[in-house]
């Protein structure tokens, strides 16, 4: 009985045994087969350190692939405190080269820690104090490749673009908006050390790292240096609190150029202050626009067949009194009668209040709504204002008439030009937005891209055709004609608005702007300069902005390829005007009789005989009086 006990605990023990060892190996075969990358990759962290390796943020590039915001390749310093030998001999000379005490430089060296980054004094190093530190050769100092952001053309677009920190993080603007799309994935150089720090002779591994992707804007870099140099122009000629601009494709909501004065370069963003730097002005400034905003009073009026603008008259006897208020015009004395017409292109202010007690406050105040005003544009850069519109039950009859001229409402430049953009465009308020796409820089794939986004109509087809033939006129025959272009047919509206400030209208101290169209007929660019408190200047913006808005236009005209407009308006002449014709055919004709058809024009001959074979200009364009045609003769 005894035997059989012993014989019964053995069987048991040895199950058990069976069962352990059972357990042991199938332990040991899922240690090799399954859990084999796990375990492996907690021991190699335990003797494996990392040098990191900065990668390259992505590229910022305008509509034609000019790079805007760019990156240049920098070493910063990175210490293995375990591994350096001599640490006050190093801790000296890297003192001594980087220019700091030997006590700031002794907290990295002496610093319990398996790696060190020297920040900032080691950060973004020369070429010559790289070159110094690694001609040293110490064990444990090593020198790692670092990108820093770099911009080219460095003011231009710059509040648009935005900054980026010392550690390429973006701060404002599209580095701000996109960084997650622009910072890329850093990358690392492996080495192996012992428990101390003592490096292990075992190559190292390449870890790459992956660049951030590129933003393609809607900018084109030949619009924005135009607009970037007339606004230093205006800074030099008026010395203003801040001047603007914007251009925007209308039909789109594109913005094809933007930007302010001041202005800062992002290579250098620690120089300047903080109120310069976080202030986009297109989008974060809010005023009264001024005559401007007549635009939007005018398309309600007739939109709504309250106002017929060529059979309807007005009389203006150069003020109104509303309430109480007295609503002066411009000009002393008045514009006399006028077709409603010629109220825009007169910007007479008592025809516009007739226009706002026409439409009533319900109806004008539910177009500013539906242009857009009181609300954000939504276009994708940070810190966009809404603007200051009143509310419908505190809206008296002295704020429904200073609305319709564009005084008491406060809205901002980005709103007026997509609210103008859809007078033009057919009636279309659409988004406006300054990133076209976003694609990886290797392969060129388009990872995301931005189209047109309509939000709403605001007005007819109709009403739209007749505010382009209006805006026209304005230029041809009104307050804008300085910046009429022979052939080019510009559109637009002049404004000038008293700036507030604590609830009281200052003294001479004015926001002008103009607001214009181009081509009127078929628009493919609206342009909204503005310049506050320009100084040594007549106080009228038919004087100051539009000749300015001119040259702009011009060079928009070059950058986009408008052809010439047929039946343009011709321009009404002012006593500086020369007087201009249209320069007729004359090829094939004999010299003899051509001398009445070209007498108001200056003639020179190429070659002999008496057929003319071609001429410059061409038949159609014209001239100003006295100007030369070149005629060639066989």
């Amino acid at each position: 009985m005894f035997f059989k006990k012993i014989d019964e605990r053995i069987k048991v023990l040895f199950l058990i045994m069976l069962l352990l060892f059972i357990f042991i190996v199938l332990r040991v075969f899922y240690i090799q087969m399954v859990d084999y990358k796990k375990l492996n990759k907690y021991a190699s962290d335990l003797w494996s350190r990392n040098l990191p390796i900065e990668a390259n943020r992505g590229k910022i590039l305008d509509r034609n692939g000019v790079v805007l915001a760019d990156n240049l390749t920098t070493t910063s310093l990175v210490l293995i405190p375990n591994q350096i030998k001599h640490k006050k001999e190093v801790t000296k000379n890297l003192a001594s080269i980087l220019g700091v005490s030997f006590k700031e430089m002794k907290t990295h060296i002496y610093k319990q820690t398996s790696i060190e980054r020297v920040h900032p004094e080691g950060r973004r190093l020369s070429y010559e104090v790289a070159e110094k530190i690694s001609d040293l050769k110490y064990d444990g100092v090593y020198l790692v490749k670092e990108a820093k952001r770099y911009y080219p053309h460095g003011n231009l677009l710059s509040h648009s673009l935005g900054y980026v920190g010392i550690d390429n993080q973006g701060l404002s603007g599209l580095e701000l908006e996109y960084d997650k799309y622009l910072t890329g994935k850093s990358g690392a150089i492996k080495y192996f050390s012992d428990a101390k720090g003592n490096k292990l002779n075992l190559s190292d591994v390449y870890v790459e790292p992956q660049d951030g992707m590129d933003l393609t804007l809607t900018i084109d870099i030949n619009i924005q240096k135009s607009v970037e140099r007339e606004l230093n122009n205006i800074v030099d000629m008026f010395s203003p609190d801040m001047a603007l601009g914007v251009v925007m494709d209308p039909n789109t909501g594109e913005i094809l150029a933007m930007a302010s004065r001041p202005d800062y370069d992002p290579n250098n963003y620690q120089r300047f202050s903080q109120q310069v730097l976080s202030r986009n002005l297109p989008i974060w400034s809010s005023y009264e626009p001024g005559s401007t905003f007549k635009i939007i009073t005018t398309s309600a009026a007739v939109e709504e067949k309250v106002v017929d603008l060529e059979k309807d008259h007005f009389y203006d006897p150069g003020s109104v009194n509303v309430d109480g208020s007295v609503l002066r015009c411009w000009k002393a004395g008045g514009h006399g009668e006028q077709t409603f017409l010629q109220v825009l292109q007169n910007s007479c202010n008592p025809g516009f209040v007739k226009m706002g007690k026409l439409l009533g406050k319900e109806r004008l105040f539910s177009y500013i709504d539906k242009f857009g005003f009181g609300n954000k544009t939504g276009i994708d850069l940070n810190g966009e204002g809404q603007g200051i519109i009143f509310d419908l039950d505190k809206v008296g009859n002295v704020e429904l008439a200073t609305s319709a001229f564009g005084q008491g409402v406060s809205v901002t430049p980005i709103q007026q030009v997509t609210a103008v953009s859809a007078v033009v465009n057919g009636g279309y308020l659409n988004r406006p937005y300054i990133v076209k796409n976003i694609s990886e820089d290797e392969t060129n794939t388009v990872i995301k891209e931005y189209k047109k986004k309509r939000i709403r109509k605001v007005i007819s087809k109709r009403t739209s055709s007749i505010m382009r033939y209006a805006l026209e006129s304005v230029v041809a025959k009104g307050g804008g004609k300085s910046a009429y272009i022979e052939g080019y047919r510009i559109g637009g509206k002049t404004g000038t608005a008293q700036k507030v400030q604590d609830g009281k209208y200052l003294v001479g101290n004015y926001i002008m702007s103009f607001m214009s169209v181009v081509p009127a007929n078929k628009p493919q660019a609206v342009f909204y300069l503005a310049i506050d408190n320009p100084k040594h200047t007549a106080l009228l913006s038919s004087y100051t902005t539009t000749p300015i808005a001119r040259r702009v236009l011009l060079d928009i005209i070059d950058a986009l390829n408008i052809e010439k407009q047929p039946n343009e308006l011709e321009k009404d002449l002012e006593w500086t005007d020369k007087p201009t014709y249209k320069v007729p055919n004359v090829i094939g004709k004999n010299v003899k009789d051509i001398k009445e058809e070209l007498k108001n024009f200056t003639i020179e001959y190429s070659g002999t005989g008496e057929i003319i074979t071609s001429q410059s200009p061409d038949a159609g364009e014209r001239l100003e009086e006295g100007g030369t045609v070149r005629l060639m003769l066989k």
